[in-house]
């Protein structure tokens, strides 16, 4: 097995953002609601292995570790078994930087993309509710779904900006080395411990965010002041989205750019 190096890493990143720019409608749809179902799945199994400990705040730490060791397998489903994630795709914008597609190609994948990832994040947010899965634990799991909600839609924007910079900082870094691995395992384990830090740290993804703040709406059904979809949406789901892009798109993939193709190409 044999890792390639990062200035080929980014060669093969720049072809992936040739590839998703050429996909059709249809295909974005596609693979953007399996996407978002695979995010979502991950989100629940990594809810159900750590609401326990995320109930006190005492032992938070651990129960972010517990989920952080589950959610992993959302993105490794992505990366693996095929389809587009709005996060992933933040780092189309090396194959702008680079001329090979322009800007409204890369919109118009991301536009779609996350539109697909929205709508089966919720239909999976809401399945899980309908089918009583969160009345494990004597109805602590409902609790805590709706407290992990609650403390989502009240961040300021600012905070969710910087966290959400963080997430997909790491998010994108995994599929960079996932992208230079040769074998499944390598590209397993490349995804694995980034994601795992980005859950234990608390750092906010929008993907994720789909599906973890309308599951607590859901449960919820207008029980707490200020769970509603416009918080949603505004207080949570817009900066965590900017800041996603900010840190894939230009943080790691613009950096790796500026790095590996800049004075080459001057």
């Amino acid at each position: 097995m044999q890792q390639l190096k990062p200035a080929e890493i980014l060669e093969v990143t720049i072809q992936s953002g040739v590839n998703r720019a050429a996909y059709s409608f249809r295909q974005l749809i596609m693979l953007g609601f399996l996407a978002g179902a695979f995010i979502s799945l991950a989100g629940a199994g990594a809810n159900m292995a750590g609401f326990y400990f995320l109930a006190d705040p005492a032992t938070s730490g651990i129960g972010r570790m517990i989920s952080g060791i589950i959610f992993p397998s959302g993105l490794i489903m992505v990366f693996l078994a095929g389809g587009e994630l709005f996060t992933g795709n933040n780092m189309m914008i090396a194959a702008v930087l680079d001329k090979k597609i322009s800007i409204s190609s890369m919109l118009r994948n991301w536009l779609v993309v996350y539109l697909a990832n929205l709508i089966s994040s919720m239909i999976i947010a809401w399945l899980i509710v309908y089918s009583g899965m969160l009345n494990a634990g004597d109805g602590l799991l409902n609790e805590v779904t709706v407290g992990i909600a609650v403390s989502k839609v009240s961040l300021s924007f600012g905070q969710a900006f910087v966290r959400a910079i963080f997430c997909n900082f790491l998010v994108c870094l995994a599929v960079w080395i996932a992208n230079g691995a040769d074998s499944t395992i390598g590209k397993i384990f490349g995804i694995f411990f980034p994601i795992l830090l980005f859950v234990t740290a608390g750092f906010e993804h929008s993907v994720a965010n789909m599906f973890s703040i309308p599951i607590g709406i859901f449960a919820d059904s207008g029980a707490t002041a200020g769970l509603t979809w416009t918080a949603f949406l505004v207080n949570n789901l817009l900066p965590v989205t900017l800041g996603n892009i900010a840190g894939g798109g230009f943080f790691v993939t613009g950096t790796y750019y500026l790095a590996y193709k800049r004075y080459e190409k001057a």
